[in-house]
């Protein structure tokens, strides 16, 4: 492959909530990763590491523009985006000619006023480079694919697994196929099958027999017949609120679109044939406490799913908490929360202090009330340091802010004052706090708590709770996506795939 090959590589990597959270602005961004020219190439793991490391070793020239990214939120910003598309442009506007565009991106992206970052940032970037410059972005699994990133695109990669752990491989699985359309050797076209199936990703793991594995084994098997260049299942990230959502799949051909069509329609008519076995079994957290209660030993992970930081939500939700306090649970558990303000009164009484204080539903009070609790502040910190062990900010240094660990009773509850992803269980580690003591641990992500707990765990209870990231859609009021849509709308009738490719459906 030739070493004269210019690669443009930016993008903006961020996932958002319209049903509740903090909206991302640029401080949001500089306390995680804002990166810009040759300050990428201080990126060594994640998709761009991996569009980097490929770049690097066939001889391509890589053109660093921008790469942004974040634990998600509310969407971002108006000033926030045009900020950073706008500089994102600019840089790849001075770099021109380029021979090819990465862009490591979400797919679930919002911002004030546009429905579809992702596709607009493509749009933009197509404008650009023109017809002939090959363009292709990564995704996270869990991203809404439109039409715009389809028609504007020559082609969209999704990472694989979930938990999520090849987001290096994807991004060199990005940068060898671009390569190869550079050499001639291919000639991507696409197609990609939704319908309209939103649940959480309770049931969404790569591994085992989950539903969602089963559909992700079957959408790779494809890759092995003829003109078969990539394969990509999407579980939605359904905490959006905009037209035309679904789950599905995409895929890429070797110059037969025809194939692509009908290969993308049966991903997705499979999709919807799984639909129930996507929907999770839920209880209330005093039912869950019972049953935790009725096992020897723990721990017992409460999986409060609808306050999930890396979803979108604030964090801030006592809903679990509260009913621990109030089944007057005398054995160590353990709680996350999300709590500037309850830190800083921690801070300010000092370790050993006993302290009254309210806690919750400040960041984002649509979801509970805040109450009051009397506690023993155990340990501080100032700063809540920690490294991720894996994931998509792997060997990244994060920071929950000053952070507070209040004993009520026998639960221990660890107050921070910012929201950060649920890999495993960095944070706790962070104070030396050990899951394996306890007999309750609440964790607020849908699907992370296997990798943190599974192999500690007597039991994992979902629980149904107020909040943003639900582990259920069938009660949720959506405004812009319009029925029908599972679960809300268990059958359809004479349903069929919605197929995206480029010139429209």
């Amino acid at each position: 492959m030739s070493s004269t090959y210019r690669i443009a590589v930016g993008g903006i990597l961020t996932e958002c909530n319209h049903l509740g959270g903090i909206p991302i602005d640029m401080q949001t961004y500089k306390a995680s990763e804002l990166f810009r020219g040759e300050e990428l190439f201080q990126l060594s793991t994640s998709v761009v590491g991996g569009m980097l490391a490929t770049l690097n070793q066939e001889g391509a020239i890589p053109i660093p523009l921008l790469y942004a990214s974040a634990c998600a939120g509310g969407p971002i910003t108006s000033n926030c985006y045009q900020e950073l598309r706008g500089e994102l442009l600019e840089r790849l506007q001075a770099a021109l000619p380029v021979d090819g565009v990465l862009m490591p991106i979400h797919g679930s992206a919002l911002a004030e006023g546009v429905h579809d970052p992702e596709g607009d940032m493509i749009h933009a970037v197509r404008d650009l480079v023109g017809p002939h410059v090959p363009i292709i972005a990564t995704l996270d699994l869990h991203a809404h694919v439109t039409q715009e990133m389809v028609e504007f695109a020559d082609a969209l990669l999704a990472w694989e697994t979930y938990p999520h752990c090849d987001q290096f491989n994807t991004g060199q699985r990005a940068t060898t196929l671009l390569l190869k359309m550079l050499a001639g050797k291919c000639q991507p076209t696409m197609a990609m099958g939704k319908v309209p199936v939103l649940t959480s990703a309770i049931h969404g793991s790569t591994n085992d027999l989950d539903p969602f594995a089963e559909l992700m084994r079957f959408a790779k098997s494809l890759e092995s017949q003829d003109d078969v260049l990539s394969t990509s299942l999407f579980l939605i990230h359904p905490y959006m609120d905009v037209p035309d959502m679904g789950s599905g799949g995409l895929v890429i051909t070797n110059n037969n679109m025809e194939k692509a069509i009908d290969l993308a329609g049966e991903i997705a008519t499979r999709y919807w044939d799984r639909r129930n076995e996507l929907e999770p079994e839920i209880f209330s957290p005093a039912e869950a406490i019972r049953q935790g209660l009725a096992i020897e030993g723990g721990p017992v992970i409460l999986v409060e799913t609808a306050d999930c930081c890396g979803g979108g939500a604030a964090g801030d939700s006592i809903a679990t908490l509260s009913a621990l306090v109030d089944s007057d649970v005398d054995q160590l558990s353990l709680v996350p929360l999300v709590d500037p303000e309850a830190a800083a009164q921690c801070h300010k009484a000092g370790t050993g202090a006993t302290v009254s204080l309210p806690l919750g539903h400040k960041l984002d009070p649509r979801w509970g009330q805040t109450r009051e609790f009397t506690g023993k502040v155990e340990q501080l910190s100032s700063d809540g340091q920690f490294v991720y062990t894996g994931g998509q900010w792997e060997g990244h240094e994060e920071s929950m802010g000053q952070t507070a660990l209040l004993s009520i009773g026998t639960i221990r509850v660890l107050i921070m004052s910012r929201a950060t992803y649920d890999w495993s269980d960095e944070q706790f580690q962070a104070l030396g706090i050990e899951a394996a003591n306890a007999k309750f641990v609440v964790a607020k992500n849908p699907m992370n708590y296997r990798l943190a707990y599974g192999k500690l765990a007597k039991k994992m209870i979902v629980l149904d709770t107020p909040g943003p990231t639900p582990a259920t859609l069938r009660h949720v009021q959506f405004k812009e996506m319009k029925r029908p849509y599972f679960p809300a709308d268990v059958e359809v009738a004479g349903l069929k795939p919605t197929i995206l490719q480029r010139g429209g459906l």
